[in-house]
């Protein structure tokens, strides 16, 4: 089952239905290369081939998919929300971000570096971790 299928899913046991603007937006998600996009922009990038999509709509199922934990948030010190779709269901994993300090630019870094210290913290601590965010900052290659 793809991201997308399991997102369906979710909605569904949420009851929730997978309405068109859903569709597009969760396709439009896992397409994306950028990953990281603001409401806004998101808007901006499917508004040309879906303009009966608003902004609004766009706001309001981005925060309906970061409830139900379909989306993750992103905010950085620049205050605005950034999204992508979550790892979920099988083959999840966590990941880490780059963010550069002079044009706010995050790269995903697939790698998920920390299982073994999760792994020793969860066995020291008698604690189970589901999630953690990591963000590194400094200066991307093309801003150097």
């Amino acid at each position: 089952m793809t991201k997308v299928e399991l997102a369906y899913s979710i909605l569904a046991e949420n009851g929730y239905k997978t309405t068109e603007p859903r569709k597009v937006l969760l396709k439009f998600l896992d397409e994306d290369e950028n990953k990281h996009l603001s409401c806004d922009e998101i808007y901006d990038k499917i508004s040309d081939t879906h303009p009966n999509i608003g902004i609004a709509t766009v706001y309001r199922n981005m925060q309906l998919f970061e409830e139900l934990n379909i989306a993750t948030k992103l905010t950085l010190d620049d205050g605005i929300a950034r999204y992508e779709l979550a790892d979920f269901g099988e083959g999840a994993h966590m990941h880490h971000h780059l963010v550069c300090l002079n044009c706010n630019k995050l790269i995903e870094v697939k790698e998920d570096l920390l299982g073994v210290l999760e792994k020793e913290i969860e066995k020291e601590h008698n604690f189970k971790i589901v999630d953690h965010d990591l963000k590194f900052f400094g200066i991307c290659k093309e801003c150097e």
